[in-house]
């Protein structure tokens, strides 16, 4: 039976010194060292202020302190029966259920975010709408004139909390249009590209090329990708969905209902941030969902015996 699946955020909630609130544990320190030595610098200073202006920065520092809460997790004892990532998350995701060796996801990442943050360095990214559904934001993007700027969906996160990518004048004419449309928010994200729609198909388009030349194993438990929100088990479905996702829409609700119909009702999410927790909670009533950025530890490890328990 599935119970626990581990979840891992993409960027949008760092925070700058979220590395050193890590829990203390041998299993991150190591983790944080492997990291430095992989990418020939100090992983530690990936968290300044300063460093996440950067989307390399940003995603980078997002998967190494996933994969460090989760082999802190595992030598606790708590072990995920699945995984899902949004967005870079997704490499986290890779990493945790055996398909990719966090050695080879760290370069790949950060030639994701080199080529994210060249492709837009500016004039582009992300805004949040709440209190619409997919369906009237399609109307409302087919309605309003953006002056010939496309407006895309980016990531359906919940029923109701929908994300818009496009130019920064597109989004401040969407975001108008939103709140006359009923939204209870709509605002820019801190996030200076824009995801997970054709712009970025030249992306996607190159990093094919890198994750081609790499080895993707077959997961040793179910990885739920982002762009068709399914279980992927071969390989090269993996590879696709970290090469292509930044090009697609994010179906990340989806993606959490194929999990619960599973039978996961233990959601644990990486630092940082909380926001795949909320929309847990957001989404389903019977669940536990839990953020280790507010959680420590010794908790989660006594919600995942409580679990198994149940099992």
């Amino acid at each position: 039976m599935m119970n626990i699946a581990f979840l891992f955020p993409g960027q949008g909630a760092q925070t700058p010194g979220f590395l050193h609130r890590l829990p203390t544990h041998p299993a991150i320190a190591a983790t944080l060292d492997e990291a430095g030595a992989v990418l020939g610098m100090d992983a530690r200073t990936l968290d300044t202020e300063a460093a996440l202006t950067s989307t390399v920065a940003v995603q980078l520092s997002g998967l190494i302190s996933g994969i460090a809460v989760m082999r802190a997790l595992n030598a606790e004892g708590v072990e995920a029966d699945a995984v899902a990532g949004l967005s870079s998350g997704a490499y986290a995701a890779a990493v945790a259920c055996g398909a990719l060796d966090f050695a080879t996801a760290l370069p790949l990442l950060k030639l994701r975010a080199e080529l994210m943050e060249s492709a837009y360095p500016h004039g582009f990214g992300l805004a949040a709408l709440v209190g619409l559904d997919e369906a009237r934001v399609v109307r409302l993007i087919d309605e309003i004139d953006t002056g010939g700027q496309p407006l895309y969906i980016a990531n359906l996160n919940a029923p109701t909390q929908i994300v818009l990518a496009g130019s920064d004048a597109a989004l401040e004419v969407g975001i108008e249009a939103a709140k006359h449309a009923g939204a209870r928010k709509a605002q820019k994200m801190a996030v200076s590209v824009p995801s997970h729609c054709a712009l970025m198909d030249d992306v996607a388009a190159r990093l094919s090329e890198a994750v081609a030349r790499v080895e993707i194993a077959r997961p040793r438990i179910p990885y739920v990708g982002n762009v068709g929100a399914r279980v992927l088990r071969e390989p090269q479905d993996i590879g696709r969905d970290l090469s292509t996702n930044v090009a697609h829409t994010v179906r990340w609700y989806d993606s959490m209902t194929v999990l619960y119909e599973m039978g996961v009702r233990y959601f644990f999410e990486s630092p940082p941030g909380t926001v795949l927790t909320g929309l847990i909670h957001e989404s389903f009533d019977d669940v536990k969902a839990r953020s280790l950025t507010d959680t420590p530890i010794e908790t989660i490890v006594y919600l995942a015996r409580r679990a198994r328990s149940q099992e």
